[in-house]
C-alpha cells in the first residue's frame, strides 16, 4: 500500500472543468444591477507640472455620474512597503511618467466614460525627464521625488567576509557586465475590478489580484474606510506572475467612484494600460567580479547592480535586496559583497515578477561561472557539483538551508540530457548549456511590520458528514493552489479528494497573505494540514468515547475508519445512522465504518466540527541590516540543461530541447509540479530571446500590445524532460516546498550558455534577438555590420 492515499499523484486541477467549459467567471464577466463603468485619465507626458484640471465639460456630458480627481481622493500616500509610500491615487502637483493617473469618471456605459475622460482638460508645464539610470543619477538631473536626491530610491551595501582580501588569494579573478531590458509579465487577463459600496458603509471589491489581503488593507487606508468594512474577493484570475501583487489605481478608482455614486462601478485596464501600470520586471545592469581557485573552488564575489525602477517604488526596496541576497546560494561562497542601487526614472513603475529580484542576477552569475569553468578547463556541471551547498549548510549571508537537493538535480540533468556525450561534440551552430537556480519558499516576513499569521485555514465538516469545506484567503491564480490545498486536506483528514470543497480568495474567510514569493504550498499548506488534523482529531475523539477505545488505535484513510483492533463493534453507530436516514438510497455497506457515519456522530455529540490551522514562520533573519529580505523557512533549487540551434547567418536561435530538474521537497501533485517547471521554461525562454518593452525619446511605450511585445507560443517551446527531485523539506507540509518561481531561474542562463557553446560568442545582453546575435557573431569574425539586416 502506498504511504499516501491522495498525495504524490497526478491530479487534474479542481477548476479545470469550469475553465474548459467557459463557466469560470472572471472580473469582466461580472455584472450587477445599476452597475456603472469607470475610465481613468492618464498623463500623456513623462514629467510635467499640473497647472490646472478642468472637468466641467466631462461633468456636463449626459450619462456621466461622477468625476473624481485628487481633490476628491485626498493625498494619502500608499505603495507596497511602508518604508517607501510614495504614490497617491491621483497626481496633484506633477506627473512623473506617461500613464500617471490624473482623474477618473463613472458613467452609464464604457463609451460615455471614455468620452468624458477625453473632455477633461489639463494644462501642463512640461519638465525635463530622465529615462536611463545614468541620466537619472547625473549631478543636476531633474529629480522625481524631492526626498530622494540623485533619484536614488534605495541603495544597499553589504559585505560578508572580506572580499578584497579574498580576491588576493584567488588564482583567477574575472569581471563581467551584464545588461537586461525591461520586460512585461504578459498575463492574458488585464487588471480589472468591480466595487460596490453599500448603504451600510461596507465595500465589497471583486478584483483580479494575487493578494486580496494586501488590497483590503491598502483600499481601507487610502479611502479611509474601517478595514473591517472592506471585503476583497478574488474571482477567477487570468494570470498574475507578480505584477498583480499590489493595489492598483483600478481598485482604488472603482472603490472611490462607488463611494461617490452609491452604485457598483466596474473598471478594467486596456492592454496598453497594463503596460503603463507595469509593476513588472526591472531593467538591470549587473557588474560581477568573481574569484576562484584553480581547482574551481569559489572564493569571493562582488556584485554591483543598478535597477531602473520607474517613477515610484512599488516592490523596489525588496527587489534590490533580492538582487544581492539570492546569490548567497546554492553554492558555498565564503565572501560576498553587494552594492545595489534602485533608481527612479520617468517611466512606468517596475515591481515584482516571477523570480523576483533574483532572475537577472542568476543569469549573470551562471553565465560568468561557465566562462570561469572554461578558462580553468573544468566541466560546467563539475564546477557546480564541487561548490554545491548541502542540507544543513548556512550561506555567508546567513541563509540556512534545511533541505537542498542541488547535487541530485545536477546528476539528474547530467544523465537525463546525455550531457557527457553531447558536451563538446555537437556540430557547428549547435550548443548545449546548463545553469542552476535558488529561491525562497515564501518570504519570512509580511510586507508590513506585523506579527500576524501568514495564513489561517478553516476546515468545516458538513453536519451530515458527507463533505468537507476548506475556507482560505489564499489566491488561486491558475497555479493550482486550490487543488494542492484540497489534496493536503484530504490526506491529513483521511477523506477522498472528491469530498473536499475549496472556497478561497475571500478576505472574509481567513487571513492569507496571498500568492507571491512562492509561499502558498509551504505556508497555506501548513495551515491546511493543521486544520484538517484538528478536525480529524475531533472526529476520532468522539469515536473513542463511543467505542471505549483509544484514539491511537484508530485512523481515517480514504474515507474509512481503520481500527487496529479488528474486533471493535460499530454496529450500533451504523444502525443509528441508517435509522436517521431511512428512505435514503446511499446507506453505507462497507465492512468499515465510513467517515460520513463517524463525522455525523461527532456532530450529534459535539455540534459543528470545525478545524482551524494557522501558520507563521519561525524567527528568521540574520544579524545585519536588510537581513529580513531573502529569509525563508525553506529554499528550492533547480538545474536545467538546454540545447539550441543558432543560424550563424541570421542569428536566429531555436531552443531544441530542455532537461529540467527541480527540488520541490515533495511533490504534492506531480502534474502541477511538472506544469510549473514547463511554464517556467516557456516564460524564461521568452525573456531570454525576444521580450523587451521599448520606449521612444519621450518615454512613450512603442509596443504596448501582445502583437508587438513578443511572447512564446507553443511553436517556440522545445521538448521538455521534467525531473522531480524530492529532498523532504522538514519545514514544509509533508516535506513540500516551492516550485512556482524557482523553476524559472536556470532557464535564461542555460540558454545563454548554450548559445555560447554553439557560437563561441559571449553575449552579455538580453534579449538574444537575431540582430544582437548576428552582430556579435560578425564582431567576433572582425566583419563590419551592414545595414538592412
Amino acid at each position: 500500500m502506498s504511504k499516501y492515499a491522495v498525495l504524490n499523484k497526478r491530479v487534474p486541477k479542481l477548476d479545470a472543468p469550469e475553465k474548459a467549459t467557459g463557466r469560470a467567471k472572471y472580473v469582466d464577466d461580472l455584472t450587477t444591477p445599476g452597475m456603472l463603468h469607470g475610465a481613468i485619465l492618464q498623463s500623456p507626458l513623462a514629467h510635467a507640472k499640473i497647472l490646472n484640471i478642468d472637468t466641467s465639460k466631462a461633468r456636463r456630458l449626459p450619462g456621466v455620474i461622477a468625476v473624481v480627481t485628487a481633490e476628491d481622493a485626498g493625498l494619502v500616500r500608499y505603495g507596497v512597503s511602508p518604508a517607501r509610500y510614495d504614490e497617491t491615487l491621483f497626481c496633484h502637483e506633477k506627473v512623473r511618467y506617461v500613464g500617471d493617473e490624473i482623474a477618473a469618471v463613472a458613467a452609464v456605459d464604457l463609451e460615455t466614460a471614455m468620452e468624458a475622460v477625453s473632455l477633461i482638460k489639463v494644462n501642463y508645464d512640461e519638465l525635463a525627464a530622465v529615462f536611463t539610470v545614468k541620466d537619472a543619477m547625473t549631478e543636476g538631473a531633474p529629480v522625481l521625488h524631492e526626498d530622494y536626491p540623485r533619484n536614488i530610491c534605495a541603495e544597499v551595501h553589504q559585505e560578508f567576509g572580506d572580499v578584497e582580501v579574498a580576491f588576493k588569494e584567488c588564482d583567477l579573478v574575472r569581471t563581467d557586465k551584464f545588461f537586461s531590458k525591461r520586460q512585461d509579465a504578459a498575463f492574458l487577463e488585464p487588471h480589472g475590478c468591480l466595487a460596490n459600496y453599500d448603504l451600510s458603509g461596507h465595500l465589497t471589491l471583486y478584483t483580479s489580484t494575487q493578494v486580496p489581503h494586501y488590497i483590503m488593507r491598502t483600499v481601507a487606508m487610502v479611502l479611509g474606510i474601517p478595514v473591517g468594512k472592506v471585503r476583497v474577493i478574488k474571482p477567477f484570475v487570468g494570470g498574475g506572475f507578480g505584477p498583480k501583487c499590489e493595489a492598483t489605481p483600478v481598485d482604488l478608482c472603482a472603490s472611490l467612484l462607488s463611494m461617490k455614486t452609491g452604485k457598483p462601478v466596474k473598471v478594467n485596464y486596456t492592454r496598453e494600460q497594463v503596460f503603463l501600470h507595469s509593476r513588472a520586471r526591472h531593467q538591470y545592469v549587473h557588474e560581477l567580479t568573481m574569484g576562484v581557485k584553480k581547482d574551481g573552488t569559489l572564493i569571493a564575489l562582488h556584485n554591483r547592480v543598478y535597477l531602473d525602477g520607474g517613477a515610484y517604488t512599488s516592490f523596489g526596496i525588496a527587489t534590490v535586496y533580492y538582487a544581492g541576497s539570492l546569490l548567497g546560494g546554492p553554492y558555498r561562497l565564503p565572501n560576498m559583497k553587494f552594492d545595489g542601487f534602485r533608481v527612479y526614472t520617468n517611466k512606468p513603475v517596475c515591481g515584482s515578477q516571477r523570480g523576483h529580484g533574483g532572475l537577472i542576477a542568476r543569469a549573470a552569475f551562471e553565465q560568468q561561472l561557465d566562462v570561469v569553468a572554461k578558462e580553468l578547463g573544468i566541466d560546467p556541471i563539475e564546477i557546480r557539483l564541487k561548490n554545491a551547498m548541502e542540507t544543513g549548510d548556512t550561506s555567508c549571508n546567513e541563509l540556512y538551508v534545511s533541505s537542498l537537493g542541488l547535487k541530485e538535480c545536477l546528476e539528474a540533468v547530467k544523465k537525463g540530457s546525455g550531457w557527457e556525450v553531447k558536451k563538446g561534440n555537437l556540430p557547428k551552430g549547435k550548443g548545449i548549456g546548463m545553469a542552476c537556480g535558488f529561491f525562497v519558499s515564501g518570504a519570512g516576513h509580511p510586507i508590513y511590520r506585523s506579527e500576524t499569521f501568514h495564513s489561517v485555514v478553516v476546515i468545516k465538516v458538513s453536519d451530515d458528514g458527507g463533505t468537507v469545506e476548506l475556507q482560505t484567503g489564499s489566491a488561486e491564480i491558475g497555479q493550482g493552489s486550490d487543488t494542492t490545498m484540497a489534496m493536503i486536506a484530504a490526506e491529513a483528514l483521511g477523506v477522498k479528494l472528491s469530498g473536499i470543497r475549496v472556497v478561497s480568495g475571500d478576505t472574509d474567510l481567513a487571513i492569507d497573505l496571498g500568492a507571491y514569493s512562492s509561499r502558498q504550498t509551504l505556508m497555506t499548506g501548513h495551515a491546511t494540514k493543521e486544520a484538517a488534523e484538528s478536525a480529524k482529531k475531533q472526529v476520532l475523539e468522539v469515536l473513542s468515547e463511543e467505542l471505549n477505545a483509544p484514539t491511537k488505535e484508530m485512523d481515517i484513510r480514504d474515507g474509512l475508519i481503520i481500527f487496529k483492533d479488528k474486533d471493535l463493534d460499530f454496529t450500533d453507530i451504523r444502525t443509528r445512522y441508517m435509522k436517521e436516514h431511512r428512505g435514503w438510497t446511499d446507506h453505507p455497506t462497507s465492512d468499515f465504518l465510513t467517515f460520513r457515519e463517524a463525522a455525523r456522530l461527532a456532530y450529534l455529540k459535539r455540534g459543528p466540527i470545525v478545524g482551524v490551522g494557522k501558520y507563521k514562520p519561525p524567527k528568521l533573519g540574520g544579524s545585519y541590516k536588510g537581513a529580513a529580505v531573502g529569509t525563508s523557512p525553506a529554499y528550492s533549487t533547480a538545474a536545467h540543461v538546454v540545447e539550441v540551434s543558432v543560424d550563424l547567418e541570421t542569428g536566429k536561435i531555436t531552443v531544441d530541447k530542455a532537461t529540467a530538474a527541480h527540488d520541490c521537497g515533495f511533490a504534492i501533485n506531480i502534474t502541477s509540479v511538472e506544469g510549473q517547471m514547463e511554464g517556467s521554461i516557456s516564460m524564461g525562454l521568452g525573456e531570454a530571446l525576444f521580450e523587451e518593452v521599448k520606449f521612444d525619446k519621450k518615454g512613450r511605450i512603442l509596443n504596448p500590445n501582445l502583437g508587438e511585445y513578443k511572447i512564446p507560443t507553443a511553436l517556440d517551446m522545445p521538448n521538455v524532460k521534467s525531473i522531480i527531485v524530492e529532498s523532504n523539506e522538514p519545514n514544509g507540509p509533508f516535506g513540500a516546498k516551492e516550485v512556482g518561481e524557482g523553476a524559472i531561474l536556470p532557464t535564461i542562463p542555460a540558454i545563454l550558455n548554450a548559445v555560447y557553446d554553439a557560437t563561441g560568442v559571449l553575449i552579455h545582453e538580453l534579449p538574444l534577438t537575431p540582430e544582437r546575435v548576428y552582430l556579435a557573431i560578425k564582431a567576433k569574425k572582425g566583419k563590419k555590420y551592414t545595414s538592412g539586416i
